[in-house]
């Protein structure tokens, strides 16, 4: 093919980025060691739901894992568009040298970059990659424009005379991110080649676009299978493991002291794709990101913190190909914006949603994007509840929960004192006033209070209600029917906070009923919930079997919330078993060691994921409600608060480097499990680490 004109002109390098998060790596030297390769990861989000991920070697381990996954309008939901790139140094000597890795059925990792690889590091949250061969040194930037699903791959130069030929050798499958690797690649894609841009098109989905922009840029035509990819962690987890990729052919360029190269690969229209040549996305990206850290309070502008409000980003969408909620904001004045529970497999959830709302926008300066999102999912009430998910590529909620629409009142709440923004508060008030009413009278799934004690009660057969809501094969893992402890909770701290919204804006009469309704429940709180013979709340009273005297840190929202419900008298008991008995460097167990049930380790197949979930598993976001309450008994020991943060500046480093796992082992050395990115993680460590400053 003929050379392709270049879309860049020379290195724009930006002011030196001082956010750093550096993995030195001795290159040759630690080929023993190089399954940390392969468990440390990287992620990069796009605004949109879309994504690049990987591991720092380049293998490809997780179905998940791919330089683009888009995310497409429904029904196509994220989809791997580009899964790996080949990368080969062509040196003056005629050595051809690999820099990146691959994974094969029956054969060990194929690291070849390992060994000239000198450093992996995050430059505001944005990863680069640096080798040294011979004596060349190249480094690798990756980048997603901010609402685009586009990729820029960018390879520098930095060290080694005259110049040095890059060859790159795209691989494919385009399928659903949560479709088995084995999915069949029967049918060949289609290549079309025009001038200097090039497409592939299968499978019904949107084609892929194709960009070289560099030195005597070129696309050879070679088409090629890779078979047996081995996906190591959809092994792990009992998943179909082995798939193949395949490839159009290898482009090339120059790599030259005076030009980076960078390949571009997009789900956007052409026009979309050369608006922005490579040298203009990364400013913009650069400076996208300085503005966040420049918006944050200035105790999160560096260290720890502004990683944190980085990782915070990565979380924030515009939900893509909701038409009708993005009308009816825009006819408001409003956008949509949602939350992206955890990458990479969740979509928004309403409780992880509400849970993190006050450490991903309030806590980082972001007050305009928290009314979007408070005032969107206003719009998604039905029954009283808000929606419990959206499943990926639909766009109707599915409403199973009995804690998100509670936990909808504490964002508000958090939302109005920080903002002081009433308007929204009196938009909203019909909403909660109807929430409250189908709550009292009774809704979906068996949600409603128990006119005997004015209690709240859920249960429905099939159904896992709470946040501990784990389900294979039909088996809820850990139901809890009856009156939970935290739900009875957040219910209580609910009807005191409409009650005192309605005071202020309606006055006392509006308010009195609701006030007579929280009253009731704190009476029977009180006297139904308190396990004397362990000296802690029951989880769960008026149950299937009973009271649950099951030892678990759901509890603490009795203390933690901003109306707690427990006497106070009883704080300090429950906050101390908590400390003894769930308390770790990085979370909470979900159920005290020792219970039949407890299960040490967070691993295996779907079951026995699933059997362990919450049975003993490490919860990261579970600190923010840990720090509440100890702060609560102990308000002046903030330092001893930070303390319980430790953990996490060392987790930083491992699994999705620069963010914060959704779960972990029960027990040393707690090993990083589930979701690499979680957005209740990183935001209530950042809330704490705030709180606590």
């Amino acid at each position: 093919m003929p050379d392709s004109p270049s879309c860049t002109t020379a290195p724009a390098r930006a002011a030196r980025v001082p956010l750093l998060r550096r993995m030195p790596w001795p290159g040759a030297a630690a080929a023993a060691d190089q399954e940390r390769l392969l468990t440390r990861e990287w992620l990069v989000t796009n605004g949109l739901g879309g994504y690049a991920s990987g591991t720092v070697s380049g293998v490809m381990t997780r179905k998940y894992h791919g330089l683009l996954v888009a995310a497409l309008p429904a029904p196509f939901g994220r989809v791997v568009m580009l899964n790996h790139l080949a990368e080969f140094l062509r040196l003056p000597d005629g050595r051809k040298v690999a820099l990146g890795g691959e994974e094969r059925v029956g054969s060990s990792p194929e690291l070849h970059g390992a060994q000239y690889l000198s450093e992996f590091r995050l430059e505001a949250g944005l990863p680069v990659w640096r080798f040294d061969v011979g004596g060349w040194a190249i480094e690798k930037r990756l980048l997603l424009p901010h609402q685009q699903n586009t990729v820029h791959i960018t390879y520098v130069l930095l060290a080694g005379e005259g110049a040095v030929r890059l060859d790159l050798r795209p691989s494919l499958h385009f399928r659903h991110h949560e479709a088995p690797v084995s999915l069949p690649l029967d049918k060949p894609y289609a290549v079309t080649i025009v001038d200097d841009q090039y497409e592939i098109a299968g499978d019904g989905v949107p084609p892929l676009r194709l960009l070289i922009c560099g030195d005597g840029g070129s696309f050879t035509i070679q088409p090629h299978r890779v078979q047996q990819v081995l996906y190591r962690m959809e092994e792990s987890r009992g998943y179909e493991s082995a798939g193949e990729w395949w490839s159009p052919g290898h482009f090339r360029m120059w790599l030259r002291a005076a030009a980076d190269a960078t390949l571009v690969a997009s789900t956007e229209s052409w026009e979309a794709i050369r608006a922005l040549t490579p040298n203009t996305a990364s400013a913009a990206e650069q400076q996208r990101r300085e503005r966040l850290l420049t918006i944050a309070p200035a105790d999160a502008r560096d260290g720890t913190a502004a990683e944190l409000v980085l990782a915070a980003d990565q979380f924030i969408i515009t939900p893509a190909g909701r038409l009708e909620d993005a009308a009816r904001a825009h006819a408001a004045g409003d956008e949509v914006r949602t939350v992206i529970a955890g990458y990479h497999w969740f979509t928004d959830w309403g409780r992880d949603t509400m849970i993190s709302l006050e450490g991903l926008t309030l806590a980082t300066g972001r007050h305009v994007e928290a009314g979007y999102i408070l005032r969107t999912f206003a719009h998604y009430v039905r029954d009283g509840l808000i929606p419990n998910m959206f499943p990926d590529g639909q766009n109707q909620g599915l409403y199973h929960t009995a804690d998100a629409t509670l936990w909808y009142f504490q964002a508000v709440d958090r939302y109005v004192g920080m903002t002081g923004d009433r308007a929204t508060l009196r938009m909203l008030l019909p909403v909660f006033r109807d929430i409250v009413d189908h709550h009292v009278h009774g809704t979906r799934f068996g949600i409603g209070v128990d006119p005997s004690d004015g209690l709240l009660r859920q249960g429905a057969e099939g159904y896992q209600l709470t946040w501990m809501d784990a389900k294979v094969d039909g088996w809820v893992v850990t139901p809890r029917r009856g009156k939970a402890v935290e739900i009875n909770a957040l219910w209580y701290n609910a009807l005191r906070l409409l009650e005192r919204w309605l005071r202020e804006e309606e006055g006392d009469e509006a308010a009195l009923p609701i006030a007579t309704l929280a009253q009731r429940s704190r009476e029977s709180f009180n006297s139904r919930f308190w396990y004397e013979a362990g000296g802690y709340l029951y989880d769960v009273v008026d149950g299937e079997a009973g009271d649950d005297t099951a030892c678990r840190p759901n509890q603490l929202l009795a203390v933690s919330l901003q109306h707690p419900v427990l006497e106070q008298a009883r704080w300090a008991p429950v906050v101390d078993i908590v400390r003894d008995r769930l308390l770790t460097p990085v979370g909470l167990r979900s159920l005290a060691p020792g219970h039949p049930d407890y299960k040490p380790t967070y691993h295996g197949d779907l079951r026995a994921r699933d059997a362990a979930y919450h049975q003993g598993t490490v919860w990261g976001w579970l600190i923010g409600p840990m720090i509440d309450a100890w702060l609560r008994v102990h308000p002046q020991d903030r330092a001893g608060a930070r303390d319980l943060l430790a953990g996490f500046t060392g987790h930083l480093g491992e699994a999705c480097i620069g963010s914060v796992s959704e779960v972990f082992d029960a027990e040393d050395p707690y090993t990083p499990r589930g979701c690499v990115a979680q957005a209740w993680s990183v935001a209530e460590v950042l809330r704490c680490w705030l709180k606590t400053s």
